[in-house]
């Protein structure tokens, strides 16, 4: 730390006089003097943001002085027409702090007394410079999110207030023009607490981290359902259904910010029973849509009915057993809608669950409906094909396969779109998949280069996995996501966790699901890679060189179904190298304009800052993300 000072011998001095005439005999004539001196400042304790002052005031009558204190500016000649601080304590010395400076700023300051009548008396000025900004003394006061992940005793309704991000399956986000982060989500939590408060349930933060339950946003079955229902049963020559209300299901709400005042969610609701007996297959799903414009107004929301449905290219042929799952009647599933606006301002949405695979249907900007007058839902391939085009099925031609979930995005500053899919049972084994396309309709590739909508296949790269760091239960479950940005170029992942199976103490472990949110880094190819400590808001002070050497804790996320990927030890060393671990014998180089590590593998791992939430107490620590060709590798480093 510099400290620029002016070391000035001569003191500042004002004598004041008076003289009142008269006749001898009458009046004295006495001359009051006052005499001020102050002493050149002194400043210590500068840091980035604030600073001591210190100063002398001599002189004869300290009942003439009125103010005193110190006066301050970021250009010199400082006067008490710039910013001052004054002191209201008796006597002659003066010691004031100065709070909220500028980091690295050179100030220029004098102290000063006023007299009445009289100009202000300075003193000499001095300069000084704030300090540059302390790593240490940021992340010192950090304070992490302190909510419990086993959140078992606030899981009741009557405890909704608490709840932040617990009971949270397949969030949707958006950023209002409020400035609030709005999460939205399918009707699921622990001991079904939901049920008492309407379906596709909200709630909002500032920061990501805390956030304030809302309440549900569609309070009934909305009045389109049933009868929509069973004027496609009359088509099809079926009798009406009168399924229970009960029992319908609602999933996967998607919300996104159309413009200033216009906001919409797109949602599932899925038909109980079968379509024509037990020996059929299951009945259909329905896309619908609300609207609001303004999300603050959680009872806001209006319907607007209906959107689409379940789509057969089996013509009737909808005797098929409800577990005969490789010959699935529907095509389309619809089911886990995502809406994306694309870089030529056309409006899109993307949806499916199971069955083919994921679908894309252009849809109508004023309207938010399909922009082609949708068919019967049943048919040929061609008889059906407004009702979505393939963009990625993990096995051309299978009826039932374990993909979900889709959420799109674009980067501009990629120049691709991204779609992101949750791959297999929810319960322990979901993990989430991306792949891309620099046109929304594909084709969309893997990071190996597989053609996933024209010839399917296992996209990789693996973006979450089941994992588990030390001194933790670890998550599994993790998919099903909301990928989205602050608008100043920070992207976001989120999704539910599950806790594993059989976690001792707790009831049903695996259905405890919590919310979920990421931040992502972008490796200088241009994937995602989402980091894999959850988001605590840790301040981003610049990661040095010097903080990686000694222990980490690493994962080789790469795929295993169902499977816990644990953490391992691995050490890097002041020399660059690497001397413990699977990776053993590897040297590594630190890009810290980046913030990445390079080993001599092949492999590169973007570094942040973020919470350690399996710490006792929690802290913050560091953690990176990287992928191969073929694997996905998480790290955090050890205390």
């Amino acid at each position: 730390m510099k400290i620029n000072k002016w070391v000035l011998p001569i003191a500042c001095c004002l004598t004041l006089s008076a003289a009142c005439g008269g006749s001898d005999d009458t009046h004295e004539d006495p001359i009051a003097t006052t005499t001020v001196r102050i002493s050149d400042p002194t400043v210590s304790e500068v840091a980035a943001d604030k600073a001591s002052l210190s100063a002398t005031i001599s002189t004869n009558n300290t009942s003439a002085i009125l103010k005193k204190g110190f006066c301050y500016a970021m250009q010199p000649n400082a006067s008490i027409s710039d910013q001052t601080v004054e002191m209201n304590k008796a006597g002659t010395s003066l010691s004031c702090p100065l709070s909220g400076l500028q980091a690295e700023t050179t100030y220029y300051t004098k102290a000063f007394a006023t007299i009445a009548n009289s100009e202000p008396v300075y003193s000499k000025e001095i300069s000084f410079t704030t300090a540059v900004p302390s790593a240490t003394s940021e992340l010192d006061t950090y304070i992490p999110p302190t909510y419990a992940d086993d959140y078992t005793g606030i899981a009741a309704w009557n405890s909704r207030a608490q709840w932040n991000l617990a009971n949270v399956h397949d969030p949707s986000v958006v950023l209002a023009e409020d400035g609030y982060y709005y999460m939205y989500q399918t009707d699921a939590s622990y001991g079904n607490a939901h049920t008492a408060g309407g379906h596709f349930h909200a709630r909002r933060s500032k920061d990501l981290v805390n956030w304030e339950y809302l309440g549900g946003t569609m309070q009934s079955l909305p009045a389109w359902i049933i009868p929509k229902l069973n004027e496609i049963r009359k088509a099809m020559g079926l009798e009406d259904a009168a399924p229970v209300e009960s029992d319908f299901g609602y999933w996967a709400p998607c919300v996104r910010k159309i413009r200033n005042g216009l906001y919409r969610m797109y949602y599932s609701i899925v038909v109980p029973g079968h379509i024509n007996g037990s020996n059929s297959w299951g009945e259909r799903a329905f896309m619908g849509l609300m609207e609001n414009s303004n999300p603050a107004n959680n009872n806001g929301w209006e319907d607007k009915g209906y959107v689409l449905t379940n789509a057969s290219d089996k013509g009737l042929e909808y005797m098929v057993k409800p577990d005969d799952w490789a010959n699935c009647y529907f095509k389309w599933n619809a089911i886990d809608p995502s809406y994306i606006i694309d870089k030529s301002g056309k409006h899109q949405l993307v949806y499916g669950s199971w069955h083919s695979g994921i679908a894309i249907v252009e849809i109508d900007a004023a309207t938010g409906k399909p922009a082609t007058a949708l068919p019967t839902p049943w048919g040929t391939s061609d008889d059906i094909s407004a009702y979505g085009k393939l963009l990625a099925t993990r096995q051309m031609g299978d009826r039932w396969q374990g993909s979900e979930g889709p959420e799109i995005i674009y980067n501009a500053q990629t120049g691709y779109y991204y779609l992101f899919v949750a791959y297999d049972a929810l319960a322990v084994p979901y993990n989430t998949r991306v792949c891309r396309s620099q046109n929304i309709n594909g084709p969309y590739l893997g990071i190996d280069g597989t053609d996933l909508t024209n010839f399917g296949g296992n996209m990789l790269p693996v973006v979450t996995h089941p994992y588990k760091f030390n001194n933790s239960n670890g998550w599994v479950g993790i998919s099903h996501c909301a990928v989205f940005d602050d608008g100043n170029g920070n992207w976001f992942y989120a999704s539910q966790g599950r806790l594993p199976e059989d976690v001792p103490g707790i009831n049903a472990s695996n259905a405890v699901m919590m919310g979920h949110v990421r931040s992502i880094r972008w490796t200088k190819d241009g994937w995602p890679v989402v980091m894999p400590e959850r988001y605590g808001a840790v301040p981003k002070v610049p990661i040095t060189e010097e903080e990686l050497t000694g222990r980490w804790e690493h994962i080789d996320l790469s795929y295993a179904y169902g499977k816990q990927k644990v953490s391992g030890n691995m050490t890097l060393s002041a020399d660059y190298k690497v001397t413990e671990g699977s990776w053993k014998g590897a040297t590594w180089t630190y890009d810290a304009d980046n913030e990445r590590i390079s080993f001599s593998n092949g492999v590169e791992v973007c570094l942040q800052r973020e919470a350690d939430w399996e710490a006792n107490p929690r802290t913050h620590t560091i953690v990176y993300a990287g992928y191969s060709s073929s694997k996905t590798y998480w790290g955090k480093k050890s205390r």
